[in-house]
């Protein structure tokens, strides 16, 4: 059975040439270009992972992925964006995986792969802080990966008490 991913993006263009590529690479594509449409879309047993941007219109994307993470845990999310100095809020956070723009379609199908492989638990010790290991992806311009590791009292000093990421951070 073929895995879905939603990808969650307010350009078209970047949603349409994301879709594109999936579809090549064998994946079913759900597409949404605000929060509020990533939410409603979000079907647990129709999408296996999210590619969420940061900039959304209605409701930014930390809303989505607190929304969803705290729904649906298991399900891995990758953040794309072109923000800078996003990941130390999606290590807080524990996102699966932090792709800044413009995006390396190899290093996007591995990350992926190697995300549907994963065993649930690691994804929830992420998620709760427990296993803080967050991918960080830079474009090509830049060093091509960095995993970074931080105690785990170091992450929980970051964390708010409701688990939110401070937004001073980064």
């Amino acid at each position: 059975m073929k895995k879905c991913v939603l990808v969650v993006d307010d350009d078209v263009a970047v949603r349409q040439s994301v879709s594109k590529v999936l579809k090549g690479a064998g994946y079913d594509v759900a597409a949404a270009s605000d929060g509020d449409e990533a939410v409603v879309q979000f079907v647990p047993e129709q999408i296996d992972l999210v590619l969420l941007d940061l900039n959304l219109p209605v409701r930014c994307g930390w809303d989505v992925f607190e929304r969803l993470t705290t729904l649906y845990p298991f399900v891995p999310i990758i953040i794309i964006t072109g923000m800078p100095n996003q990941y130390r809020t999606a290590l807080a956070a524990g996102a699966s995986a932090l792709m800044e723009k413009p995006i390396e379609v190899p290093a996007l199908l591995k990350t992926m792969d190697e995300l549907f492989a994963e065993p649930m638990e690691e994804r929830l010790r992420r998620l709760c802080g427990y296993q803080p290991d967050t991918k960080h992806l830079r474009p090509p311009n830049t060093s091509a990966v960095v995993k970074t590791r931080l105690t785990t009292t170091s992450l929980r000093e970051r964390r708010r008490p409701n688990g939110l990421p401070r937004w001073s951070e980064g």
